[in-house]
């Protein structure tokens, strides 16, 4: 018995000895990666770094930022303040938030910082593109894509975005089931990017084909850049060169019918170009195309599900978009009866709304804001620092990741009366006293700002105020589920179940009964 005991007792104290040495092995490397970032900071700034954490050695907070989400920037936030240090995804980062701190950032491009992405998503989508221009290249790609969005463009754009909207709403309606709202959609803004956008010519088949190559592109923009059978990278290439394969021959078919009064987007980007005295290769125009779609798809998909959701929360806001439609003589809905193809000019529903008319909509207006404000379909954006700066009273090391936060930003905003947190479009009335103004527009950036501020906001807008007008006075829709679904924030806000909803159609007002509240 005693010799087992003395053995019982050795392996008792070797696993101890074990455990002690792991324990001082760990501590040091712990203590040494917290002062390899102390040792990063400029040495020529008399500033400190900002406050903050850089977790765990080689791991940083990423464990910590993927459990917790969004809950991740708001708790440090909150303990650190508005400017932060962290460390994710294998780089120090600082996360920022606040108008001023955030107008720095923005304003910054090319002098202070420059745009940050993954080389995934270079690779994926290509080297012609704004997000892999910088400075002089990126100025004249942002002049040659301006028309696309200009005011005359839109005029166009307008009607035909109208009568696919009005389809959309009305197939909702006639579903005999719950309708995935963020799914469908997808597939919407999809179809309105390449249809009306590009004008591209594709049949339902074709254009859902597109679609679903087109999402597996998008969705392995951020994997590692490893080119290996099934890797992430690998799958995202495939579907890129399936995607250019297509539009090739679209392109190289447009290139012999070039019109001279450009009408799609394609049109004006290559007419743009000739302006400028650059004729387009075909590899820029094929990666000019996908970054459009790149550009309209989740963005637009995750504001247009934001809307449906956020109205179906708050009914007084649909009640005051009726009052404000009856008002404008807009109240009446199409009539036409539903069928295969949804109400089109072969019914006689022509469009009766135009970007002056949208303009007189204040309201709709204000709501499209506030559903923006709320749920921004993207929380941030990522920046290199190109040189040192200051920032709130810290240094900003050079070659460090800066991310600026539109969602704390937009949550944190001293300028409005109301609650930030709350749902109130008449925050945004210019009757109210409150109502943001030009001094404070960085309380406000869904479409980011700056040298990179979203060039298509105006076209979003619209399509946005489209989709509000065309469900709210065609249809109602209540929960197919118990409850409200979770939102999901990275990388862009969706609901977790994609929204189930059931859609029914409104009964039209009898002649000499319109809705006046």
């Amino acid at each position: 018995m005693f010799p087992w005991g003395l053995s019982c007792l050795s392996v008792l104290g070797a696993a101890g000895t074990a455990l002690l040495c792991a324990g001082l092995l760990l501590c040091l490397a712990q203590y040494l990666w917290t002062l390899r970032w102390k040792l990063s900071r400029d040495r020529t700034s008399a500033l400190p770094l900002p406050k903050g954490s850089m977790g765990w050695p080689f791991f940083g907070e990423t464990l910590h930022w993927l459990v917790q989400g969004s809950s991740f920037h708001s708790s440090r936030r909150e303990r650190y303040g508005t400017v932060f240090k962290t460390h994710l995804l294998g780089r120090p980062v600082i996360r920022v938030s606040g108008a001023e701190n955030v107008r720095t950032i923005l304003l910054g491009e090319h002098r202070l910082v420059r745009s940050q992405w993954p080389k995934s998503a270079h690779i994926l989508l290509g080297s012609h593109t704004l997000l892999s221009a910088v400075g002089e290249p990126h100025r004249r790609r942002r002049k040659v894509l301006a028309r696309v969005f200009s005011r005359t463009a839109l005029e166009h754009y307008v009607p035909r975005l109208q009568e696919a909207l009005r389809r959309e709403v009305r197939s909702w309606c006639s579903a005999r089931g719950p309708v995935a709202v963020y799914q469908a959609a997808k597939a919407l803004t999809f179809r309105l990017a390449a249809r009306i956008l590009l004008g591209l010519r594709l049949d339902e088949v074709r254009c859902a084909e597109l679609a679903r190559t087109f999402e597996q592109l998008v969705e392995n923009l951020f994997s590692l850049p490893l080119d290996v059978p099934f890797s992430g990278l690998r799958k995202g290439i495939q579907a890129r060169d399936q995607l250019h394969k297509y539009l090739e021959e679209a392109i190289a078919e447009k290139l012999q019918k070039i019109q001279a009064e450009p009408r799609d987007a394609l049109n004006l980007i290559i007419h743009s170009a000739r302006e400028l005295g650059h004729e387009l290769s075909m590899q820029e125009l094929k990666e000019s195309v996908v970054e459009l779609l790149f550009a309209a798809f989740f963005t637009t998909a995750s504001a247009s599900t934001s809307l449906v959701l956020l109205l179906l929360q708050n009914p007084a806001a649909i009640a005051k978009i009726q009052q404000e439609l009856a008002v404008q003589g807009l109240e009446r809905a199409c009539s036409c009866t539903p069928g295969a193809s949804g109400p089109g000019p072969d019914c006689g529903c022509e469009p009766d709304l135009s970007l002056a008319v949208l303009g007189r909509l204040r309201y709709v207006d204000c709501v499209v804001k506030e559903v923006l404000r709320l749920l921004p379909p993207v929380s941030g954006g990522y920046r290199t620092v190109l040189r040192t700066f200051e920032l709130d009273g810290y240094q900003i090391p050079k070659g460090w990741s800066v991310m600026y936060s539109i969602r704390d930003t937009h949550e944190t905003a001293a300028v409005y009366r109301s609650p930030p947190e709350g749902f109130d479009p008449e925050r945004f009335s210019a009757a109210r006293e409150d109502a943001p103004g030009t001094s404070s527009r960085f309380h406000y950036i869904p479409f980011g700002g700056g040298a990179r501020s979203c060039l298509g906001q105006e076209l979003a807008q619209a399509v946005l105020q489209l989709l509000a007008v065309e469900l709210v006075r065609t249809a109602r829709w209540e929960l197919a589920t118990s409850a409200f679904p979770a939102m999901q924030t990275v990388p862009i806000v969706h609901p977790v179940d994609g929204l189930r909803l059931f859609f029914h159609p409104l009964a039209p007002p009898a002649p000499g009964n319109e809705l006046h509240l």
